[in-house]
Protein backbone atom coordinates (compact mmCIF):
# COMPACT_ATOMS: atom_id res chain seq x y z
CA UNK A 1 0.00 0.00 0.00
CA UNK A 2 0.94 3.64 -0.70
CA UNK A 3 1.89 5.02 2.96
CA UNK A 4 2.60 8.72 3.04
CA UNK A 5 2.94 11.34 6.14
CA UNK A 6 3.20 15.36 6.34
CA UNK A 7 3.75 17.69 8.63
CA UNK A 8 3.13 21.49 8.30
CA UNK A 9 5.85 24.54 10.25
CA UNK A 10 4.21 27.93 10.94
CA UNK A 11 7.15 29.63 10.31
CA UNK A 12 6.22 32.70 12.87
CA UNK A 13 5.58 30.65 16.10
CA UNK A 14 8.97 28.45 15.27
CA UNK A 15 10.51 32.07 15.16
CA UNK A 16 8.73 33.28 18.42
CA UNK A 17 8.80 29.86 20.35
CA UNK A 18 12.41 27.78 19.09
CA UNK A 19 15.78 28.95 19.36
CA UNK A 20 17.58 26.71 17.59
CA UNK A 21 20.92 28.23 18.06
CA UNK A 22 20.78 27.42 21.41
CA UNK A 23 23.34 25.44 22.56
CA UNK A 24 23.32 22.13 21.91
CA UNK A 25 20.36 22.00 19.72
CA UNK A 26 21.55 20.81 16.58
CA UNK A 27 23.78 18.51 17.66
CA UNK A 28 20.97 16.83 19.63
CA UNK A 29 18.37 16.99 16.37
CA UNK A 30 20.92 16.53 13.47
CA UNK A 31 23.46 14.72 11.95
CA UNK A 32 26.97 16.33 11.33
CA UNK A 33 26.06 16.61 7.43
CA UNK A 34 22.55 17.82 8.41
CA UNK A 35 24.54 20.59 10.96
CA UNK A 36 26.69 21.53 8.20
CA UNK A 37 23.95 22.18 5.23
CA UNK A 38 22.41 23.97 8.05
CA UNK A 39 25.52 26.47 9.60
CA UNK A 40 26.70 27.13 5.30
CA UNK A 41 22.71 27.66 4.25
CA UNK A 42 21.90 31.56 3.27
CA UNK A 43 19.22 31.09 5.77
CA UNK A 44 19.91 28.51 8.50
CA UNK A 45 16.53 29.45 9.93
CA UNK A 46 14.44 28.15 6.85
CA UNK A 47 16.89 25.15 6.75
CA UNK A 48 16.43 24.06 10.27
CA UNK A 49 12.84 23.86 10.01
CA UNK A 50 13.05 22.13 6.31
CA UNK A 51 14.57 19.49 7.87
CA UNK A 52 13.07 19.16 10.85
CA UNK A 53 9.47 18.91 8.87
CA UNK A 54 11.35 16.18 6.06
CA UNK A 55 11.85 14.32 9.66
CA UNK A 56 8.69 14.66 10.78
CA UNK A 57 6.58 14.13 7.68
CA UNK A 58 8.64 10.68 7.35
CA UNK A 59 8.62 9.64 10.35
CA UNK A 60 4.26 10.04 10.19
CA UNK A 61 4.79 7.73 7.07
CA UNK A 62 7.55 5.48 8.85
CA UNK A 63 4.67 4.58 11.71
CA UNK A 64 2.15 3.50 9.29
CA UNK A 65 4.58 0.69 8.18
CA UNK A 66 5.75 0.38 11.30
CA UNK A 67 3.29 1.46 14.25
CA UNK A 68 5.63 1.96 17.06
CA UNK A 69 7.02 5.47 18.57
CA UNK A 70 9.77 5.95 18.82
CA UNK A 71 12.50 9.37 19.30
CA UNK A 72 15.27 9.93 18.00
CA UNK A 73 15.75 12.52 15.20
CA UNK A 74 19.69 11.62 14.23
CA UNK A 75 18.20 8.32 12.84
CA UNK A 76 15.88 10.22 10.71
CA UNK A 77 18.52 11.24 8.10
CA UNK A 78 17.24 14.01 5.21
CA UNK A 79 19.18 14.04 1.90
CA UNK A 80 19.11 16.50 -0.84
CA UNK A 81 19.82 15.08 -3.98
CA UNK A 82 19.36 18.82 -5.83
CA UNK A 83 16.84 21.30 -5.69
CA UNK A 84 13.72 18.86 -6.39
CA UNK A 85 14.82 15.59 -5.41
CA UNK A 86 15.09 15.15 -1.98
CA UNK A 87 14.69 11.68 0.43
CA UNK A 88 14.85 10.96 4.43
CA UNK A 89 16.00 7.54 5.38
CA UNK A 90 14.81 5.87 8.60
CA UNK A 91 16.52 2.75 9.66
CA UNK A 92 17.30 1.62 5.63
CA UNK A 93 14.08 2.49 4.77
CA UNK A 94 13.89 5.58 2.07
CA UNK A 95 10.48 8.47 1.61
CA UNK A 96 10.69 10.55 -0.86
CA UNK A 97 9.85 14.20 -0.33
CA UNK A 98 8.54 16.77 -1.62
CA UNK A 99 7.65 20.25 -0.17
CA UNK A 100 5.95 24.01 -0.43
CA UNK A 101 7.56 26.86 1.49
CA UNK A 102 5.94 30.84 1.34
CA UNK A 103 6.29 33.40 3.97
CA UNK A 104 4.34 31.73 6.00
CA UNK A 105 4.78 27.69 6.52
CA UNK A 106 6.50 25.08 5.49
CA UNK A 107 4.68 22.14 4.51
CA UNK A 108 6.43 19.01 3.23
CA UNK A 109 5.03 15.42 2.47
CA UNK A 110 6.94 12.05 2.74
CA UNK A 111 5.84 9.09 0.67
CA UNK A 112 6.83 5.46 -0.42
CA UNK A 113 5.28 5.83 -4.40
CA UNK A 114 4.43 7.72 -7.11
CA UNK A 115 3.68 11.51 -6.09
CA UNK A 116 0.98 11.39 -8.81
CA UNK A 117 -1.13 9.59 -6.30
CA UNK A 118 -1.04 12.15 -3.70
CA UNK A 119 -3.78 14.77 -2.78
CA UNK A 120 -2.77 17.90 -0.45
CA UNK A 121 -4.05 21.12 0.97
CA UNK A 122 -2.81 23.54 3.36
CA UNK A 123 -5.05 25.65 5.22
CA UNK A 124 -5.18 28.56 7.49
CA UNK A 125 -6.67 27.79 10.80
CA UNK A 126 -6.39 31.07 13.47
CA UNK A 127 -8.91 31.04 15.78
CA UNK A 128 -11.73 29.51 13.37
CA UNK A 129 -12.13 26.24 14.58
CA UNK A 130 -15.14 26.34 12.19
CA UNK A 131 -13.33 26.83 9.62
CA UNK A 132 -10.63 23.69 10.13
CA UNK A 133 -13.66 21.66 10.66
CA UNK A 134 -14.90 22.54 7.42
CA UNK A 135 -11.96 21.94 5.74
CA UNK A 136 -11.58 18.06 7.05
CA UNK A 137 -14.93 18.01 6.01
CA UNK A 138 -13.79 18.99 2.17
CA UNK A 139 -11.22 16.51 2.51
CA UNK A 140 -13.96 13.67 3.52
CA UNK A 141 -16.07 14.71 0.62
CA UNK A 142 -13.34 13.03 -1.70
CA UNK A 143 -14.38 9.75 -0.81
CA UNK A 144 -17.50 7.95 -0.59
CA UNK A 145 -20.29 8.80 2.49
CA UNK A 146 -19.88 7.80 5.43
CA UNK A 147 -16.49 7.52 5.80
CA UNK A 148 -14.59 8.67 9.10
CA UNK A 149 -11.26 9.61 10.38
CA UNK A 150 -10.02 7.51 13.22
CA UNK A 151 -6.67 7.28 15.52
CA UNK A 152 -4.68 4.27 16.17
CA UNK A 153 -3.45 3.65 19.56
CA UNK A 154 -0.25 5.89 18.21
CA UNK A 155 -2.43 8.47 16.92
CA UNK A 156 -2.03 7.27 13.35
CA UNK A 157 -4.93 8.32 11.51
CA UNK A 158 -6.59 5.87 9.55
CA UNK A 159 -10.12 6.65 7.26
CA UNK A 160 -13.15 3.62 8.17
CA UNK A 161 -15.89 3.22 5.70
CA UNK A 162 -18.79 1.17 7.17
CA UNK A 163 -16.58 0.02 10.00
CA UNK A 164 -13.78 -1.22 7.53
CA UNK A 165 -10.76 0.14 6.70
CA UNK A 166 -9.47 1.89 3.35
CA UNK A 167 -6.87 0.97 1.17
CA UNK A 168 -5.62 4.91 1.69
CA UNK A 169 -3.47 6.63 3.51
CA UNK A 170 -3.97 9.83 4.94
CA UNK A 171 -1.60 11.91 7.32
CA UNK A 172 -3.13 15.10 8.78
CA UNK A 173 -0.90 17.96 10.44
CA UNK A 174 -1.13 21.37 12.50
CA UNK A 175 1.41 23.82 14.09
CA UNK A 176 0.24 27.38 15.33
CA UNK A 177 -1.81 29.01 13.10
CA UNK A 178 -1.51 26.20 9.56
CA UNK A 179 -3.14 22.70 9.21
CA UNK A 180 -2.50 20.23 6.42
CA UNK A 181 -3.56 17.04 5.54
CA UNK A 182 -2.77 14.46 2.44
CA UNK A 183 -3.67 11.19 1.34
CA UNK A 184 -3.46 8.75 -1.36
CA UNK A 185 -6.09 7.62 -3.86
CA UNK A 186 -7.69 4.66 -4.22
Amino acid sequence: MHRLGNDIIDLNLAKTQSNWERKGFLEKQFTEQEQEIILNSTNSFLQVWLFWSMKEAAYKCYTQEFPKRFFNPKKIICSIDSEDRNTVTIYARKFHITYSLNKNYIHTIAFTDDEKKLFSNSFFIGENEHQTLKTYKQLLCNFDTNVQLKKNQIGVPFLYQKGKKLPVSISTSHHGNYGAFAFSHL
